[in-house]
């Protein structure tokens, strides 16, 4: 399936009546600095649907896209190293589990997204035991593949699929969006 129409509704940080909605949700979930923006860009082919910044974390609220009139993309804030106050922080750090695990959402996907230069960080590990103990559809992505020669690309896909005990992970690239096809297939699946 192709993405024909793509626009930004609007950004939550609780409980708002877009959850309500019936419209299936694909949930795009990683660590800060990860390229969660660039992905969603390169999926809908707009350099700026989803806005990011200079410095990681400035997705601060929970965005949602309508993409074809018939599902959403959400994109969580990143979680991880991000230089902020600790308070903010741990706000952040609950709302995106309210959302994952509390709210009354019932999305239709989880693109988890890694590093594909890191490897798997123990947030990363944490947050994919977190959606494999609640049973959530997951699709492993490991972005930013283009920073790497073809050797070290397997050689650190052997790695994710030790560490994260997935047999499936797609290769991603945002910047020459290798993988794109292969992962829009996946998430307009069943």
């Amino acid at each position: 399936m192709e993405i024909k129409t793509s626009k930004f509704i609007k950004g939550i940080i609780g409980t708002d009546k877009i959850l309500e909605d019936e419209k299936p949700q694909i949930v795009f979930v990683g660590r800060s600095n990860v390229g969660k923006s660039s992905v969603i860009n390169s999926l809908t082919k707009r350099n700026n649907l989803v806005k990011s910044g200079p410095r990681p974390g400035k997705t601060q609220q929970i965005n949602f896209f309508l993409i074809n009139e018939k599902i959403y993309f959400v994109d969580l804030p990143g979680y991880g190293f991000v230089k902020m106050p600790l308070k903010r922080k741990e706000k952040i750090r609950k709302m995106i589990l309210w959302y994952l695990f509390y709210s009354e959402v019932k999305f239709k996907k989880v693109v988890l997204i890694i590093d594909a230069l890191v490897g798997p960080s123990e947030f990363d590990k944490e947050m994919l035991g977190l959606l494999n103990k609640n049973e959530c559809p997951i699709i492993l992505v490991a972005n930013k593949i283009d920073k790497l020669k073809k050797n070290k690309l397997i050689s650190q896909l052997k790695v994710f699929r030790e560490e994260t005990g997935h047999n499936e992970i797609i290769p991603y690239s945002a910047k020459t969006k290798k993988g794109r096809d292969e992962l829009l297939a996946k998430i307009f699946k069943g």
